[in-house]
């Protein structure tokens, strides 16, 4: 995408989420309860648990909610979320997966569709586009951490890494899914806290945007993104 990076987009969720920060803690905290739920409440046996709170950590959700949302987990009132995804194509063709998180998949499909309509895209079945993407992990280190590519390539070599990106602004390791884990608690321990630490869906041949179909996409994920269902929304957007 002519302008822009993969950082621009991290920095532009990151004003969405100053913007929002009650409702973010919403969503994190479904994700939380919901982890602990059909898992095990504690975070070392439970991968999902884990990322979910370390997502909740890296924005800024206070420790009190976090464990409030994993003893929730264990109460009989406890609303049923299912995980659901949803494909389509926004302005330009441009492929987008939303994942959401909800307790009434009836009420949360026709709202995601009607998202799509309102901003100059279409919502698909269900494997529609996610062909297009392949299933990873990515972490990501801003160049603050004072190291160079080729000591990146070094740290990396020890761990279960797919691809290493660097760039002025910093470096994106991209993982297995299954390896993601594993290999985010190893940089922990060499690097300290990246600034992004999620399983995505990325691209495989992402697609270069002018700056007026970009805005287009920005304006669909914002849509999307402020659904109380929705917690995640990915694009073929370089």
């Amino acid at each position: 995408m002519s302008g822009h990076s993969k950082w621009h987009n991290i920095q532009h969720k990151k004003g969405l989420v100053d913007a929002a920060r009650s409702g973010l803690f919403t969503k994190l905290a479904r994700e939380i309860t919901m982890s602990a739920k059909t898992g095990d409440p504690n975070p070392d046996n439970n991968p999902r648990l884990r990322l979910a709170i370390l997502q909740a950590r890296k924005n800024s959700m206070p420790n009190d909610n976090i464990k409030r949302a994993i003893e929730k987990a264990s109460g009989s009132n406890t609303e049923n979320y299912v995980s659901v995804r949803y494909e389509g194509y926004g302005p330009g063709a441009v492929p987008v997966i939303v994942e959401a998180l909800t307790d009434n998949p009836r009420r949360t499909v026709p709202e995601v569709r009607n998202i799509f309509a309102k901003n100059g895209g279409n919502m698909g079945e269900e494997g529609s586009v996610a062909f297009l993407f392949t299933r990873a992990g990515q972490i990501m280190y801003p160049s603050s951490i004072g190291k160079t590519e080729d000591e990146m390539m070094e740290i990396i070599m020890e761990t279960d890494v797919e691809n290493l990106e660097s760039s002025e602004e910093g470096f994106i390791i991209t993982t297995k899914p299954d390896d993601f884990m594993n290999v985010q608690k190893f940089l922990n321990d060499k690097l300290g806290e990246p600034d992004s630490a999620e399983l995505t869906w990325v691209p495989n041949m992402p697609m270069d945007l002018d700056d007026e179909t970009y805005a287009k996409i920005e304006k669909l994920v914002d849509a999307l993104e402020d659904n109380d269902d929705v917690q995640k929304v990915f694009t073929a957007a370089a």
